[in-house]
C-alpha cells in the first residue's frame, strides 16, 4: 500500500507477508526487540526544538560582496543579515526603503 506523507512524499508500506518477516527477524535477533508501549512513549523527537516564531524561506539576489562579508562572519550569517535587516527596518520608514529601490 503507498501512502503520502503531510510533506507530500509518497511511501510504500510493507504487505502483510513483508511485515510478518519483518517481525520474525526481530523475533529471532538475540540483540534487538520491539520496544514496550510505556518504552516508545518515553522516546523524544532528536535534532533542533521546533522554533516558536519560524523564518519564512525565500529566494533572494544580493551582491557577491555583501554576501562575502557576511559569510565570513561564520556560522550563523543568514542571522547576522537577518538582524542586520530588522535594526535598518527600525530606523528608516517605507518611503525610505522605497527610494533605494
Amino acid at each position: 500500500m503507498q501512502i503520502k506523507s503531510k510533506s507530500g512524499r509518497d511511501f510504500e508500506l510493507p504487505s502483510d507477508q513483508e511485515e510478518a518477516d519483518i517481525n520474525a527477524g526481530i523475533a529471532a535477533d538475540p540483540d534487538t526487540r520491539e520496544l514496550t508501549d510505556k518504552e516508545f512513549r518515553r522516546l523524544r523527537p532528536m535534532g533542533r526544538p521546533k522554533a516558536e516564531i519560524t523564518k519564512e524561506r525565500i529566494t533572494i539576489r544580493l551582491s557577491p560582496d555583501v554576501v562575502a562579508k557576511f559569510r565570513a562572519t561564520g556560522s550563523g550569517w543568514q542571522s547576522r543579515m537577518d538582524k542586520a535587516l530588522q535594526e535598518y527596518l527600525q530606523d528608516h520608514s517605507p518611503e525610505d526603503i522605497e527610494r533605494l529601490g
